[in-house]
């Protein structure tokens, strides 16, 4: 029932969990969830620099819905809960989105099918709503590794990232060419790229000692070529304004 426009698919939930993390929790106020609740909610947190609190349950193990009612840069939270298996009724789902209408809440059902009403169709009442479901348990299809989450439209375009990608790979080829790289046209989410003058291995371990991480592979053939993947502009921006200054040297 719902159109191609209102469905990201990724590789298992983890990844559209990750994917939806990093386009809408990256605010400086903390995001909330639950103090007993999947693992991977502060392990993402932590690895993208968002900050966070967690919000206790009840000894049932229940989310409390006014822990969720201050402000926050964001809500996730698993229904049913994982480890516990505590359900949230859709009346209180429904209580949390309305009292956090300014920011994105994602409701994680990994495990909806095996009992109570999932949250979909509140995404068509609320354009902030996010829900994520995956093939991996009740579908028993882990190793497919395919996630998914269904919102608004304009949520799930956020979450396409492929076409910036592109367009971003596209200026920084035309950067790089300017400043003495030489590499095939790629068509990937990187480029393998050598410098006209200066060694991959030297570029490689000044770019680590400005914490800037490109991949060298040192073996033979390819022990003069950098692997870069294409990140956000202001992330490749970034690394272009250390190879100028390095290789002008």
């Amino acid at each position: 029932g719902f159109n191609k426009e209102e469905v990201f698919v990724g590789v298992g939930s983890d990844d559209v969990l990750a994917v939806a993390f990093m386009t809408f929790f990256n605010g400086k106020k903390p995001i909330f969830f639950p103090d007993i609740t999947y693992s991977f909610y502060p392990v993402w947190a932590e690895l993208f620099g968002i900050p966070y609190e967690k919000k206790v349950v009840n000894a049932a193990f229940e989310i409390q819905k006014e822990d969720y009612y201050a402000e926050n840069g964001g809500v996730v939270f698993p229904n049913p809960n994982a480890p516990t298996g505590a359900f949230l009724s859709l009346d209180v789902v429904e209580d949390i989105i309305k009292h956090n209408q300014n920011v994105v809440v994602i409701v994680d059902e990994a495990y909806i099918d095996f009992g109570g009403d999932t949250a979909k169709e509140l995404t068509r009442k609320y354009d902030n709503v996010l829900v994520v479901q995956t093939y991996s348990k009740s579908r028993s299809l882990a190793g497919l590794r395919i996630g998914y989450a269904i919102g608004n439209k304009e949520l799930i375009k956020a979450m396409k990232t492929r076409k910036k990608i592109i367009e971003t790979r596209e200026w920084f080829q035309i950067e790089m060419r300017k400043i003495g790289f030489n590499f095939a046209d790629s068509k990937a989410n990187f480029i393998f790229a050598t410098h006209e003058r200066v060694p991959a291995k030297e570029i490689f371990e000044a770019a680590k000692k400005a914490k800037i991480y490109v991949r060298y592979f040192g073996q033979p053939r390819i022990d003069n070529y950098l692997r870069i993947t294409i990140g956000t502009r202001k992330e490749m921006e970034t690394l272009l304004d250390f190879l100028k200054e390095f290789t002008a040297q």
